[in-house]
């Protein structure tokens, strides 16, 4: 009696054994089922970009108010001390523009203004018709001031250079060939001129020197009111 429960007690022991055999094999292989994939770490959540200043965000109403299209650019630094922070890229101010590229809300804004209403009514007035193009030698340039080593504004985005006017009728009136030209152009550019410097806090033109045979230099820098 006493062998037959003793191998009673083997054989459920050898069953159970078994089991655990079988479901050990079941959990030996890969801990993630054939034909699942194993899902990617989450990746790091995506900062917003920072909000452009106050002074920004009320440059961009500004422009907005006097019905410029504009695009907000990324702040930006190149390195060398050049840089583009709060500056938009200009898309129609009112009058076709060439050559600007990353300028200073607060440049735009005034250079949009000094177009609309500094440019266009003195070529009404002087040669009855309308500016169809305005000609510029750029904004951003990552340089110093010409015979300096100081940084010009244009490595801030912060000033742009005026080369020509280009009027409805066809006439192009050029800042080297008619700062000294007739007399109707030489007013048309007087006035022009004068206009700007109520608007930029640095206006060069011809007058000031040889750099500048050939362009109008507006920039927002300094304290204002150098006007040559």
């Amino acid at each position: 009696m006493e062998e037959r429960v003793t191998e009673t007690g083997f054989l459920r022991g050898a069953a159970l054994a078994a089991a655990c055999a079988i479901m050990l094999s079941a959990c030996s292989g890969d801990l993630v089922p054939r034909g699942r994939v194993a899902s990617a770490p989450k990746p790091p959540p995506v900062r917003a970009p920072a909000q452009p200043a106050l002074e920004t965000r009320q440059c961009f109403a500004k422009l907005q108010s006097q019905a410029v299209a504009f695009t907000p650019l990324p702040d930006r630094n190149f390195g060398g001390g050049c840089s583009a922070l709060g500056s938009v890229k200009l898309i129609d101010i009112g009058v076709p523009t060439t050559g600007i590229g990353a300028i200073t809300c607060n440049l735009a804004a005034n250079f949009a203004a000094w177009a609309k209403y500094g440019v266009q009514p003195a070529a009404r007035v002087i040669f009855g018709t309308e500016i169809e193009k305005i000609e510029t030698f750029g904004t951003y340039n990552c340089r110093p001031i010409a015979g300096s080593g100081k940084l010009s504004e244009h490595a801030h985005s912060n000033a742009i250079d005026v080369s020509a006017f280009v009027l409805a009728d066809g006439r192009r009136i050029s800042i080297q060939k008619d700062w000294d030209g007739d007399r109707q152009t030489r007013q048309f550019l007087k006035i022009v001129h004068a206009s700007a410097c109520k608007r930029f806090n640095t206006v060069l033109s011809p007058d000031y020197n040889a750099a500048h045979h050939d362009h109008f230099h507006f920039d927002m820098g300094g304290r204002g009111g150098f006007c040559r």
